[in-house]
């Protein structure tokens, strides 16, 4: 899409020449250190950060144009010189970015898929793109851009490099919040034809205090999709599929192991070797045999979610399950990787939460001809005032699940070690606290022995995928 299209859709008044008027942008970014040559600046006021102290240096790395908030640049835009003809200028970044993907969507006429949860979603949101490549071309959020922003980032790549809106025939955008109405401003950008919750659980309780708060947060998912669309509920957890009350003008599709569910997994079992799960999936127009290379229980449901979606659009139970046999894990969730010393780790480390936590550990019980299993731990932020004894009770259940080794990282960390003291008694023997990934990596790089299983896992401001690297470095991988 040209400059003078984009700045028309987001309201923004310019002085660009003919020429760059024409020009369409190779991408766009609001970061100042990832620019590229050709790519669209937006520049962002942030808390700590206002991206308008970086216009002339994101200029100087090739960016073709700038969208500013005028009365943000210290100076008058004559005095950027050679790029004063260069900037969109609008009253608000942020909204006019969020304009520029509404409108950009509204155009499309396409089907959204909007997808959450409170743990897994990504996983989800990938696990159901690669399952609706079998109908056609699919956007979808890259890694976890889940917000006010990185959703309309996710949208500007159907307008720049050569794209078209028309190249894609589905959307498939995570969402996520950390508080109440942003899921209700991101269905408002891109109102979905299929709501997913994938599940609700302890995730930013910090910012609602309880998980029915949480619950009514995610439901706002429901609430945003279209009349005459469908919700794609998780009928194993009571507070997701509880929400299908919220609407009577939208169809339902549940999924689910447990509960009666209109898509269903039988017959679940793990491989010994942890490399693919399997189970047999059932959905209203027929069944077929899963080989999931994924890890664990909880992302059968996630592969659960993903054929609900591609049920109610056409795909067949056979189809789906050749989809799923060629997905892969996203990085840092859920990678297994086997080094030359005769151990494996389970790379977790992109984000944690209680309920992820949980349901990784358990992942690590499903398999056989291992010996130790380790759990490497790195501290679950925004849990708010019930941070602490969340820690602990964590702490007392994989202690109660039979861990081996425990190894606590950085703050409220210790609690998980605590809990798991208080609940099995091993004492210092089976459990350490760490300061820092460093450290912890120090600690593994010394004592892991050939057969250990590791698990590593943190929230993303712990920086635990540094163990990772450290122990790679430290072992190299295994000969194939």
């Amino acid at each position: 899409m040209k400059l003078s299209e984009i700045a028309r859709l987001c309201g923004a008044s310019h002085m660009l020449n003919d020429k760059l008027a024409k020009t369409e942008p190779a991408g766009f970014a609001i970061d100042s250190r990832a620019i590229k040559t050709g790519e669209l600046f937006v520049a962002i006021p942030g808390e700590r950060v206002d991206g308008h102290q970086f216009i002339r240096e994101v200029f100087e790395k090739g960016a073709c144009a700038a969208m500013v908030v005028h009365h943000r640049l210290a100076s008058k835009p004559d005095d950027f010189g050679e790029y004063a003809g260069n900037l969109l200028f609008v009253e608000n970044t942020l909204c006019a970015f969020q304009q520029l993907a509404a409108r950009v969507i509204a155009k499309w006429h396409r089907p959204v898929v909007g997808v959450t949860a409170s743990a897994g979603k990504t996983t989800m949101k990938d696990l159901i793109a690669h399952c609706l490549g079998e109908a056609g071309n699919v956007l979808k959020s890259p890694g976890n851009l889940n917000t006010g922003y990185g959703l309309p980032l996710t949208v500007a790549r159907m307008i720049s490099g050569g794209a078209k809106p028309g190249d894609y025939d589905f959307a498939v955008l995570e969402m996520g919040m950390s508080s109440f109405g942003e899921i209700a401003r991101l269905v408002d950008i891109a109102p979905p034809e299929v709501g997913v919750v994938g599940n609700v659980g302890t995730a930013h309780i910090e910012f609602f205090g309880s998980k029915e708060r949480v619950a009514r947060a995610k439901a706002e998912m429901v609430d945003g999709i279209k009349p005459g669309g469908v919700a794609v509920l998780n009928a194993d957890d009571p507070l997701v599929i509880g929400m299908r009350a919220r609407r009577d003008d939208v169809a339902i599709i549940s999924f689910g192991a447990e509960s009666g569910a209109d898509v269903t997994a039988r017959e679940i079992a793990v491989a010994s070797d942890l490399s693919d799960t399997r189970f047999v999936l059932k959905t209203p127009d027929g069944s077929a045999e899963i080989k999931l290379p994924l890890i664990g229980r909880h992302n059968v449901y996630n592969a659960l979610a993903a054929a609900a979606v591609a049920h109610y659009f056409g795909i067949s139970a056979e189809r789906i399950a050749g989809r799923l046999a060629t997905s892969a894990p996203s990085k840092m969730r859920g990678e297994l990787i086997r080094f030359a010393n005769g151990a494996t780790v389970i790379d977790d480390s992109y984000n944690s939460n209680p309920q992820a936590l949980l349901q990784s550990v358990r992942a690590m019980l499903d398999a056989s001809g291992f010996g130790r299993r380790v759990v490497v731990a790195g501290e679950m932020l925004e849990l708010g005032d019930q941070g602490f004894e969340l820690h602990r009770q964590c702490g007392r259940e994989i202690a109660a699940m039979g861990i081996d080794v425990l190894i606590g990282v950085r703050g409220l960390a210790g609690e998980l070690v605590a809990g798991a003291v208080e609940a099995s008694g091993t004492g210092a023997k089976l459990t350490s606290f760490c300061e820092t990934p460093e450290e912890a990596a120090e600690l593994l790089v010394a004592g892991a022995v050939p057969g250990d299983l590791i698990l590593v896992k943190g929230s993303r401001g712990v920086r635990m995928e540094r163990v990772v690297e450290k122990l790679k470095a430290a072992f190299g991988p295994a000969k194939t």
